[in-house]
């Protein structure tokens, strides 16, 4: 019995190809901020450099720390001057990206039925974007981002995936017994992690990501309908 259930988001509940996406994202961020004098090549390089910081992160400072301290020491420390711009671009501008992914009911229905059984819900996307990027993705996949009790982003997160450590913040700040969570993802390598402090998984397949040629092993895995059946012997 797996009372809390933990969910990926990209690729997960929002079908998407991540190259595509990025790509789609990042020309809306230029376009964005060109009038403001970033030039699109240091501005991708930076952002690239600012998100390995929070990959990276040991747990010191909150990945938002981590992103803007690497990203002011390369663009210059006039940056933290346009944080509102950048909040603004990702409550607003940021969801033309929408076009750029796909879209699965089920999805959806799989958050609600979980929720109506009283299942704890907890959105366990990689924390390298801000809250409001999270919830604007969940609503483009047609999910409240009400149903989730605790949403990782990268105001309150010090750790990304791949490290477990990321998955054991989650765990001591929502309370939480590890062998009582299932963690639902597409990325064998950064889902799987879940394991390593003891939470179950299951990898959802129709968006997998293994570069690293992994496998499955012993973790069970399928499309939404072989998710659902997986569900329903909670």
């Amino acid at each position: 019995m797996k009372h809390t259930i933990l969910f990926d988001l990209d690729g997960t509940l929002l079908p998407m190809d991540q190259d595509f996406f990025t790509e789609s994202y990042f020309k809306l961020l230029c376009k964005k901020l060109a009038p403001y004098g970033y030039d699109g090549k240091e501005l991708i390089a930076a952002i690239w450099k600012g998100t390995a910081a929070m990959v990276k992160n040991d747990g010191k400072v909150t990945n938002e720390r981590a992103f803007w301290d690497t990203f002011a020491a390369l663009m210059g420390e006039r940056v933290r001057a346009d944080i509102p711009l950048f909040d603004d671009f990702y409550r607003n501008d940021f969801n033309a990206a929408r076009t750029s992914c796909g879209f699965a009911g089920e999805a959806g229905e799989i958050v609600s039925s979980l929720k109506e059984r009283g299942k704890t819900l907890i959105l366990a996307s990689n924390p390298i974007f801000p809250l409001v990027a999270h919830q604007n993705r969940l609503r483009w996949a047609g999910v409240d981002p009400e149903s989730f009790s605790y949403i990782t982003s990268y105001e309150n997160s010090s750790y990304c995936k791949p490290n477990p450590a990321y998955y054991r913040e989650i765990a001591e700040k929502c309370s939480l017994d590890p062998e009582d969570c299932l963690m639902i993802g597409n990325d064998v390598r950064e889902d799987t992690a879940a394991r390593e402090i003891g939470m179950d998984v299951f990898l959802l397949t129709p968006c997998l990501i293994d570069r690293e040629g992994l496998g499955f092993g012993d973790c069970p895995h399928g499309d939404y309908a072989d998710l659902k059946k997986f569900l329903q012997s909670l």
